[in-house]
């Protein structure tokens, strides 16, 4: 049995009851097949699963849409059930924050200020807030994030290890529409031209992981990216699979970040490098 629970005194004493390792799936509602996912790998791995569904104000820019962003607990509920988690943690903004919004918040350093944090400055300080809150609201021993938002992945991981919190951070790789696209919330904001269009971020991704040289990688992608006049890039980068400088050879990332219409996407792969003979 699923249950849903509202207040942080209540999630308190289920999980302490818990019996066993205690994994958490943490999301902002709005569940699809990635988000199950993440439910499957926790369900795989732990006795008790807990998904936590809070749309966390911190990490949104002033012109970014906390507003409109989409709220559907009674399906994200009945989708915790079909995947058998023991508790849907749904708080609201006072439960979370009661002392509203918090003036000491997580730094994401360096590896912050890049890719994303240099489009939406305050989003990963935000989001690790609220990750290291719901860490220890649900006493966590594990945790499952996506790939798709692979800087939030690996910034997560910094932080458990840099402040030794104790808690095993499993990444679960991303979970694609039969095209290709990257599932993800605000997939549901695309007209039927815009979602045609946003194809080319993972058309893009596809092509440049096939080669192993980075200039070439970047060349080939960017190429399908300007080709397809719906989409406005935002950044096109290859990082070390740390998110660190790209490595003259082996394991990297391929990551992208573009408007489709009103809506922004992200997504990345993982590819190799080979130094040129």
């Amino acid at each position: 049995m699923t249950y849903v629970i509202h207040a942080r005194t209540e999630l308190a004493e289920d999980v302490a009851a818990a019996n066993g390792e205690i994994a958490v799936v943490m999301t902002m509602g709005a569940l699809h097949e990635g988000h199950r996912q993440l439910m499957r790998a926790a369900r795989q791995r732990s006795a008790f699963v807990v998904v936590t569904i809070f749309v966390n104000p911190l990490q949104f820019g002033p012109n970014e849409d906390f507003d409109k962003y989409p709220r559907t607990l009674e399906a994200d509920v009945e989708a915790c059930r079909a995947e058998g988690v023991d508790v849907v943690f749904a708080p609201s903004r006072d439960e979370v924050y009661p002392g509203g919004a918090p003036s000491i918040t997580m730094n994401a350093g360096p590896l912050g200020e890049i890719l994303e944090g240099a489009s939406r400055p305050g989003h990963f300080a935000g989001m690790l807030t609220v990750v290291q809150k719901m860490l220890r609201l649900t006493r966590a021993d594990v945790a499952f994030f996506g790939e798709k938002d692979f800087q939030q992945l690996a910034l997560i991981r910094r932080m458990a290890y840099d402040l030794e919190l104790g808690v095993e951070i499993v990444g679960v790789p991303t979970v694609r529409e039969p095209d290709g696209l990257a599932l993800s919330s605000r997939n549901r904001y695309l007209s039927a031209d815009e979602r045609r269009a946003a194809l080319a971020l993972s058309q893009a991704l596809r092509e440049g992981v096939t080669h192993t040289d980075a200039d070439t990688a970047l060349a080939g992608a960017g190429k399908i990216l300007t080709d397809e006049p719906g989409v406005r890039v935002d950044y096109l980068a290859i990082t070390g699979p740390d998110l660190g400088a790209a490595p003259e050879c082996g394991p990297a990332r391929l990551l992208v970040a573009a408007r489709v219409g009103a809506t922004r996407l992200i997504d990345n792969l993982p590819m190799t490098l080979e130094k040129a003979a």
